[in-house]
């Protein structure tokens, strides 16, 4: 009985030390050298990619955001702040319905198919409002002119950069509302214009925060 007492006890404490050493390695040790080693070579990435503006953290270069005006009484949709680019639509983007506390988006794609009669009438009205709120005096916009990426959203919805060719659609509507020239509009957009990944992944492309924060500095200089 004794010896049975014992050898139970030498277990219990051999699994106690095994418990302690692992969840010392795994959860503390682990966890410290790869937060390290991150912080050290990868900061940026490792805190978010975050985008400073005045000293403060607005957002992150990863995700997209929205530069609308507040809610008008009885609106279910705000409309777009057109002194600012605007990026893609996010119409996949569901609300938080679990987590009452906080506003929360979900990210997600339409996952309607391309004949789907609500995906259609979605992209025809989303044309139709960027002909409208970008052409200006002197500048008409022709529903040919709009790209694809100005009129549907991406799978993930969060989206943060816009072709350059919707950057450039949007030119003359915000040298307009800012009283900007579209000489230096458009050099706000070819030097936010990032070219393909080594090369040759990916698309030309242009970061929309990055490029509404330098417009914001810009337009207080005038």
């Amino acid at each position: 009985m004794n010896n049975s007492v014992t050898n139970t006890a030498r277990l219990l404490g051999a699994g106690l030390r095994a418990l302690l050493v692992l969840t010392l390695v795994t959860g503390v040790i682990y966890p410290l050298v790869v937060t390290g080693i991150a912080q050290g070579l990868f900061g940026n990435r490792a805190n978010g990619s975050e985008i400073k503006a005045d000293g403060r953290v607005v957002g992150s270069s990863l995700i997209g955001q929205s530069y609308n005006l507040p809610l008008k009484k009885g609106q279910e949709n705000p409309d777009p702040d057109l002194k600012w680019f605007q990026g893609r639509p996010a119409n996949g983007l569901g609300s938080n319905s679990v987590n009452t506390q906080y506003k929360l988006l979900l990210s997600g794609a339409t996952n309607l198919a391309a004949d789907n009669k609500v995906l259609v009438q979605q992209v025809e009205d989303a044309k139709a409002a960027v002909v409208k709120d970008n052409s200006v005096p002197g500048y008409t916009v022709r529903p040919s002119d709009v790209p694809a990426d100005a009129v549907t959203s991406s799978g993930s919805g969060l989206d943060p950069a816009i072709s350059p060719q919707y950057a450039e659609l949007q030119v003359h509507r915000i040298a307009a509302k800012n009283g900007l020239s579209v000489a230096q509009v458009e050099k706000l957009v070819e030097d936010h214009t990032q070219g393909r990944t080594l090369g040759f992944m990916g698309e030309p492309r242009v970061n929309v925060l990055e490029l509404n924060i330098a417009l914001g500095d810009l337009a207080a200089k005038q």
